[in-house]
């Protein structure tokens, strides 16, 4: 995907306005997320993943305390994202403060999305905005099975590099750490609409890897 269409997907006047809404100075950061996000490596988390994570939250933005920052943080969540890295949302954290700090954002905003932003490396919250924003990105593991078997072909290339046995067994253990949770999903609204598919989806796809 190139800078112009991944441009398209993540909608550059929706992004200045939410933006502008958490005190930004300028918008030169759009340009920099739509760059990466096109980046040729990336087949599942691109532009089209933050589009999907927008439409979701559109859908429970009624229950977030900072909707604007929530938003802002979807945004920047996955913009450094190299597959065999361990600290991506770290990176990605960092990139937004840079980029807040000469949009002169306030710190106490700054501060609030970069810890949303860095949450979604263990999707460890139980409430609040990290909840929220938990359950966004993991939203994929609940969608019909034609969308979720699409998901996992695109990470399956993103990580192409690795050979098939270690894939699977290193896949088969993500699969697993998100079945042994008591909930996938932490809040009401959205546990209702995706928790039995996500499981279904999850046990399917890992029956798949165990053959």
């Amino acid at each position: 995907m190139d800078a112009e269409n991944a441009a398209q997907q993540l909608d550059r006047y929706r992004f200045g306005s939410r933006w502008r809404a958490i005190g930004a100075s300028h918008d030169r950061a759009f340009d920099e997320l739509a760059t990466r996000y096109a980046e040729g490596h990336r087949a599942y988390h691109n532009s089209e993943h933050i589009a999907e994570c927008n439409a979701w939250l559109d859908r429970v933005v009624d229950l977030a305390d900072h909707p604007d920052e929530l938003e802002v943080a979807v945004y920047f969540h996955d913009a450094v994202y190299e597959p065999s890295a361990q600290d991506n949302e770290a990176l990605s954290a960092e990139l937004f403060c840079e980029l807040a700090q000469d949009a002169s954002i306030h710190v106490e905003v700054t501060a609030r999305i970069a810890g949303l932003i860095k949450s979604t490396a263990t999707h460890d919250c139980t409430d609040g905005d990290g909840a929220l924003l938990s359950d966004i990105d993991l939203a994929i593991l609940g969608t019909p099975p034609a969308r979720y078997a699409r998901y996992e072909d695109a990470i399956r290339r993103e990580y192409s590099a690795v050979a098939d046995e270690s894939y699977r067994m290193g896949r088969a253990r993500v699969l697993e750490t998100f079945l042994e949770r008591i909930a996938i999903y932490r809040t009401p609204r959205m546990a209702a609409l995706l928790e039995a598919q996500a499981r279904d989806n999850l046990s399917r796809a890992l029956a798949a890897l165990r053959q």
